[in-house]
C-alpha cells in the first residue's frame, strides 16, 4: 500500500507541473499566473476538486505520441465563490500552447455537463493557439461539442468566459455565446483571423492589441463586457459579478445583507437635473445616489456609452439597471446602444433579475449612417427585449422622453409594472422647437414677427407637455416623485412585485429581429 501511495504522490506532482518547470517559470517572467493558480485565486480557499486531472491525449500524428502530459493542457473542477457551488476549466497553455485537441475537449464538455445537472454557473479560462492541428477533424469536432453545450445551457445557468491570453480562430465562438466576457489588458486577444492571414489576404499590417486587445473589444467590437488591469483584477471582478447573479435560472438571487436605510433621500438627486433641458449631465451620478451603498456594478462600461447597464442592490435586492446618459449624444439611442441594453435585458430577465430603467431620451440617434446600419433593425431588439421580459419592470423618467425612444425605454406600452416621473420629465412626441416647427409651420411662415410668435408657441407647447402631468391622468405614469424619493419608491415596489407572475404565449422561440 505504501508502495501505491508513493506512486499516487508522485503521479500528482508530474500533473501538477504541467509542461514542466521551466514554462511554469516562464510564465511568472512574463507577469502570468499559471492555469492551476488563476482556479487557486478564483475559488474560495481550499475548496476546488479537480477532475479527470490523468486525461491524456490519444493521438500518435506528428510525433504527438512523444508529447503527452497529464491532463492534455487543461484544468476542469469544481469548487466554491462566495459560498457557492461554480464549475470551471482553465486552459494550461504550457502544454501544447493549450491546443484544444479531442481529450481536451472532452474534458471541457464533462464540466459544463456536470454544471447543466448541478444547475450552477460555469467559468471558462481561455488561454489557448487555437485548434490542435495534428489531431485534425478530432479538434473541430471538440470545439463543436463545446459551442452546442453552450447554446443549451444559455438561459439556464449563467456561463462566463475569462480571455488570459490568446483566442483564435473557432475557440472565439465559445466566449462568443456566452453571457459575459472578461479580457486582460495588453495580455489578452481574441480574433477570428490573426494579423498574418490578414497581411497575405487583405495585405493589411495590424498589430494584435489593434485587432483583437482587450481596448479594442470593450470600445469598439462590444465583445468584451469587463476589462481588467491585471489578472488578479480580472478575476476579482469575475468573483464580484456572481455576487449579483443567481446560481441558475431555477434557484433565487442571492440574499445580501444591506446596512444602507432603505428610506435614504439624497437631497443631491434634487440638483443633478440641470435647469437648462440641452445640458448634460452624468447619469452613474446619478445611479449612485439611489443603489446601495452607491455601488454600480457596470457592465460594457467602454462601449456605447450613451446607454449605461449593469447590476446593483436595492434594498439588498439585485437589479439589472438600464439607463440614458445625457453626457454621451446627448443620451440618445443608437445602434450600438440598442444592441447593448437588448442583450443586457434579455440576460437580465433569463436569469430573473428585476430591471429598474432610468430614462432621459431625446430619441433614436438621427443620420444617414445609423439608417445604413439598420437602426431600425437594431432598434426593433431593444424594444422586442423590454416587451419580452416578465420580470418586475421599474421605470424612472428623469428628464426627456421622447418619440419612439419613450416607448423603447420600458413604457407602460411595454409592460413596465411601475413608472415613476420626477417633475422634470418631459413626455412628448418631440422637443418643443422641433414640434412647433411642424405644427405651425405655416403660421410662423406669415406672422410679421415669427420669431416672437415661436417663442409664446414654445412656451404654451412646454406647459402642456413638458412636465408629466398630462402622462399621469392618462395612467401612463404612476406617480411623480420628488428626486429624493426615488430609493424609497423603487424599493418599495420591488417588495411589492417580489412574487410577480406571468407567462408570455407558449411558443417554442420567438423571432427577434436579429
Amino acid at each position: 500500500m505504501k508502495n501505491k501511495i508513493k506512486a499516487l504522490m508522485k503521479l500528482r506532482q508530474q500533473r501538477d507541473l504541467a509542461g514542466g518547470q521551466d514554462r511554469i517559470d516562464k510564465r511568472h517572467e512574463d507577469g502570468k499566473m499559471t492555469a492551476r493558480e488563476r482556479l487557486e485565486y478564483l475559488f474560495d480557499p481550499g475548496t476546488f476538486v479537480e477532475l479527470q486531472g490523468y486525461m491524456l491525449h490519444r493521438s500518435s500524428n506528428f510525433g504527438l505520441d512523444k508529447k503527452k502530459f497529464l491532463g492534455d493542457g487543461v484544468i476542469t473542477g469544481f469548487g466554491k465563490i462566495h459560498d457557492r457551488l461554480v464549475y470551471a476549466y482553465s486552459q494550461d497553455f504550457t502544454i501544447l500552447g493549450g491546443s484544444l485537441g479531442e481529450m481536451h475537449a472532452k474534458k471541457i464538455v464533462n464540466v459544463q455537463d456536470l454544471a447543466l445537472k448541478a444547475n450552477a454557473p460555469i467559468v471558462g479560462i481561455n488561454d489557448s493557439g487555437g485548434a490542435r492541428i495534428q489531431e485534425g477533424i478530432s479538434s473541430l469536432a471538440g470545439y463543436g461539442d463545446i459551442f452546442y453545450r453552450n447554446t443549451i445551457s444559455s438561459g439556464v445557468i449563467p456561463q462566463i468566459s475569462v480571455i488570459m491570453g490568446p483566442c483564435a480562430g473557432g475557440a472565439v465562438y465559445s466566449p462568443g455565446i456566452t453571457d459575459f466576457v472578461f479580457m486582460v489588458d495588453k495580455t489578452s486577444h481574441m480574433f477570428v483571423t490573426g494579423p498574418e492571414v490578414i497581411k497575405a489576404v487583405n495585405k493589411e499590417d495590424v498589430t494584435f492589441e489593434e485587432l483583437g486587445g482587450a481596448e479594442s473589444h470593450a470600445t469598439v467590437s462590444g465583445v468584451a463586457h469587463f476589462v481588467g488591469h491585471d489578472e488578479h483584477h480580472t478575476l476579482d471582478m469575475v468573483k464580484e459579478l456572481l455576487t449579483y447573479l443567481p446560481s441558475s435560472n431555477l434557484h433565487p438571487l442571492p440574499a445580501q445583507a444591506s446596512d444602507d436605510p432603505f428610506d435614504r433621500m439624497d437631497d443631491k438627486l434634487n440638483e443633478i437635473v440641470p435647469v437648462n433641458p440641452n445640458k448634460p449631465y452624468n447619469i452613474k451620478e446619478l445611479l449612485s445616489l439611489v443603489v446601495d451603498n452607491g455601488r454600480f456594478f457596470e457592465v460594457h462600461e467602454g462601449y456605447a456609452q450613451n446607454l449605461v447597464v449593469g447590476f446593483a442592490l436595492l434594498g439588498g435586492r439585485s437589479v439589472g439597471v438600464i439607463a440614458n446618459n445625457p453626457d454621451v449624444y446627448a443620451g440618445t439611442l443608437d445602434v450600438h446602444a440598442s444592441l447593448k441594453g437588448a442583450r443586457f435585458i434579455r440576460f437580465c430577465d433569463a436569469f430573473n433579475i428585476p430591471l429598474v430603467s432610468f430614462v432621459d431620451v431625446p430619441g433614436f440617434l438621427p443620420g444617414r449612417d445609423q439608417e445604413k446600419l439598420g437602426i431600425i433593425k437594431h432598434g426593433a431588439k431593444m424594444l422586442y427585449a423590454y416587451s419580452e421580459a416578465t420580470v418586475p419592470k421599474l421605470t424612472v423618467i428623469t428628464r426627456k422622453s421622447y418619440g419612439g425612444a419613450y416607448i423603447v425605454m420600458s413604457s407602460k406600452h411595454l409592460g413596465a409594472d411601475v413608472v415613476y416621473a420626477w417633475p422634470t420629465a418631459e413626455i412628448a412626441v418631440m422637443g418643443p422647437q422641433g414640434a412647433i416647427n411642424v405644427i405651425f409651420r405655416k403660421d410662423l411662415a406669415a406672422a410679421d414677427e415669427p420669431e416672437g410668435l415661436k417663442e409664446r408657441l414654445i412656451l404654451d407647447y412646454k406647459e402642456k407637455f413638458a412636465n408629466p402631468k398630462l402622462p399621469a391622468a392618462l395612467g401612463y405614469v404612476d406617480d411623480i416623485i420628488l428626486p429624493t424619493e426615488t430609493r424609497p419608491c423603487l424599493i418599495a415596489a420591488l417588495e411589492s412585485l417580489e412574487h410577480k407572475t406571468l407567462q408570455n404565449p407558449p411558443k417554442k422561440h420567438g423571432n427577434i429581429p436579429l
